[in-house]
C-alpha cells in the first residue's frame, strides 16, 4: 500500500477513487503511475481477497455459490482440478482465479505477476497466489502439492458471501 500510495499522491484524482475503480481504469492513468498502480494496487487487491478467503475450513460449498460452481464449473471436483491445473500452467509468479459476473456466472482464469481481472472491470469470487512465494517454505517447487492443499484453507462461507455480494453488484476487492 504505502507504494501505491506514493505513486499516486500527487494525482489527487486518483487517490480520491476506489482501488476497484482505479484498477478497472488502468489504461486511463497517467503513463507515470500506470506500471506502480498495476504491480502494487493489484498486488494489494488480489491479496486482500486472498487472505479474505482463507481460514478455518469450512466444510464445502452451500446455497447458491454451490449451485453456480455446478452450473458453469462442473461441480467443485472438476472446478478443483480445472483451477489447479491452470494453477500449474501459469509461467513462473502470477495467480489462478474463478471470476463472477453481475449474472453470477462463474469463469476460470490466470493472470501473470499482480494483475487481476479487476483489470478488465470483472469482479473477484476467489483466487489463489501462485508465485513461489506463497508456499515455497513449505512446498519448495512442488506447486502441485501447494495447490492441491489449498483448498483445506477456503473458507466456503466468505466465499459464499462474495459471491452474494457480486450478485448484488457491491462486491468491490
Amino acid at each position: 500500500m504505502t507504494n501505491l500510495n506514493n505513486a499516486v499522491k500527487d494525482h489527487s484524482a486518483v487517490a480520491s477513487m476506489p482501488l476497484q475503480d482505479i484498477l478497472a481504469k488502468l489504461g486511463e492513468m497517467p503513463e507515470a503511475i500506470r506500471t506502480a498502480v498495476r504491480n502494487n494496487g493489484g498486488g494489494h487487491a488480489n491479496h486482500t481477497m486472498f487472505w479474505q478467503i482463507m481460514g478455518p475450513a469450512s466444510g464445502q460449498p452451500q446455497g447458491d455459490v454451490v449451485a453456480a460452481i455446478t452450473r458453469d464449473l462442473g461441480g467443485l471436483q472438476k472446478l478443483q482440478d480445472d483451477f489447479n491445473a491452470a494453477g500449474l500452467r501459469v509461467f513462473g509468479s502470477g495467480w489462478v482465479f474463478i471470476t463472477v459476473a453481475r449474472d453470477g456466472k462463474l469463469a476460470l482464469e490466470t493472470k501473470p505477476n499482480q494483475d487481476t481481472p479487476l483489470m478488465d472491470g470483472k469482479r473477484v469470487l476467489l483466487g489463489n497466489d501462485v508465485w513461489e512465494h506463497a508456499y515455497y517454505l513449505t512446498y519448495q517447487n512442488r506447486r502441485a502439492d501447494y495447490l492441491k492443499a489449498w483448498w483445506n484453507v477456503v473458507n466456503w462461507a466468505k466465499v459464499g458471501e462474495r459471491y452474494a455480494a457480486a450478485k448484488a453488484g457491491t462486491l468491490t476487492i
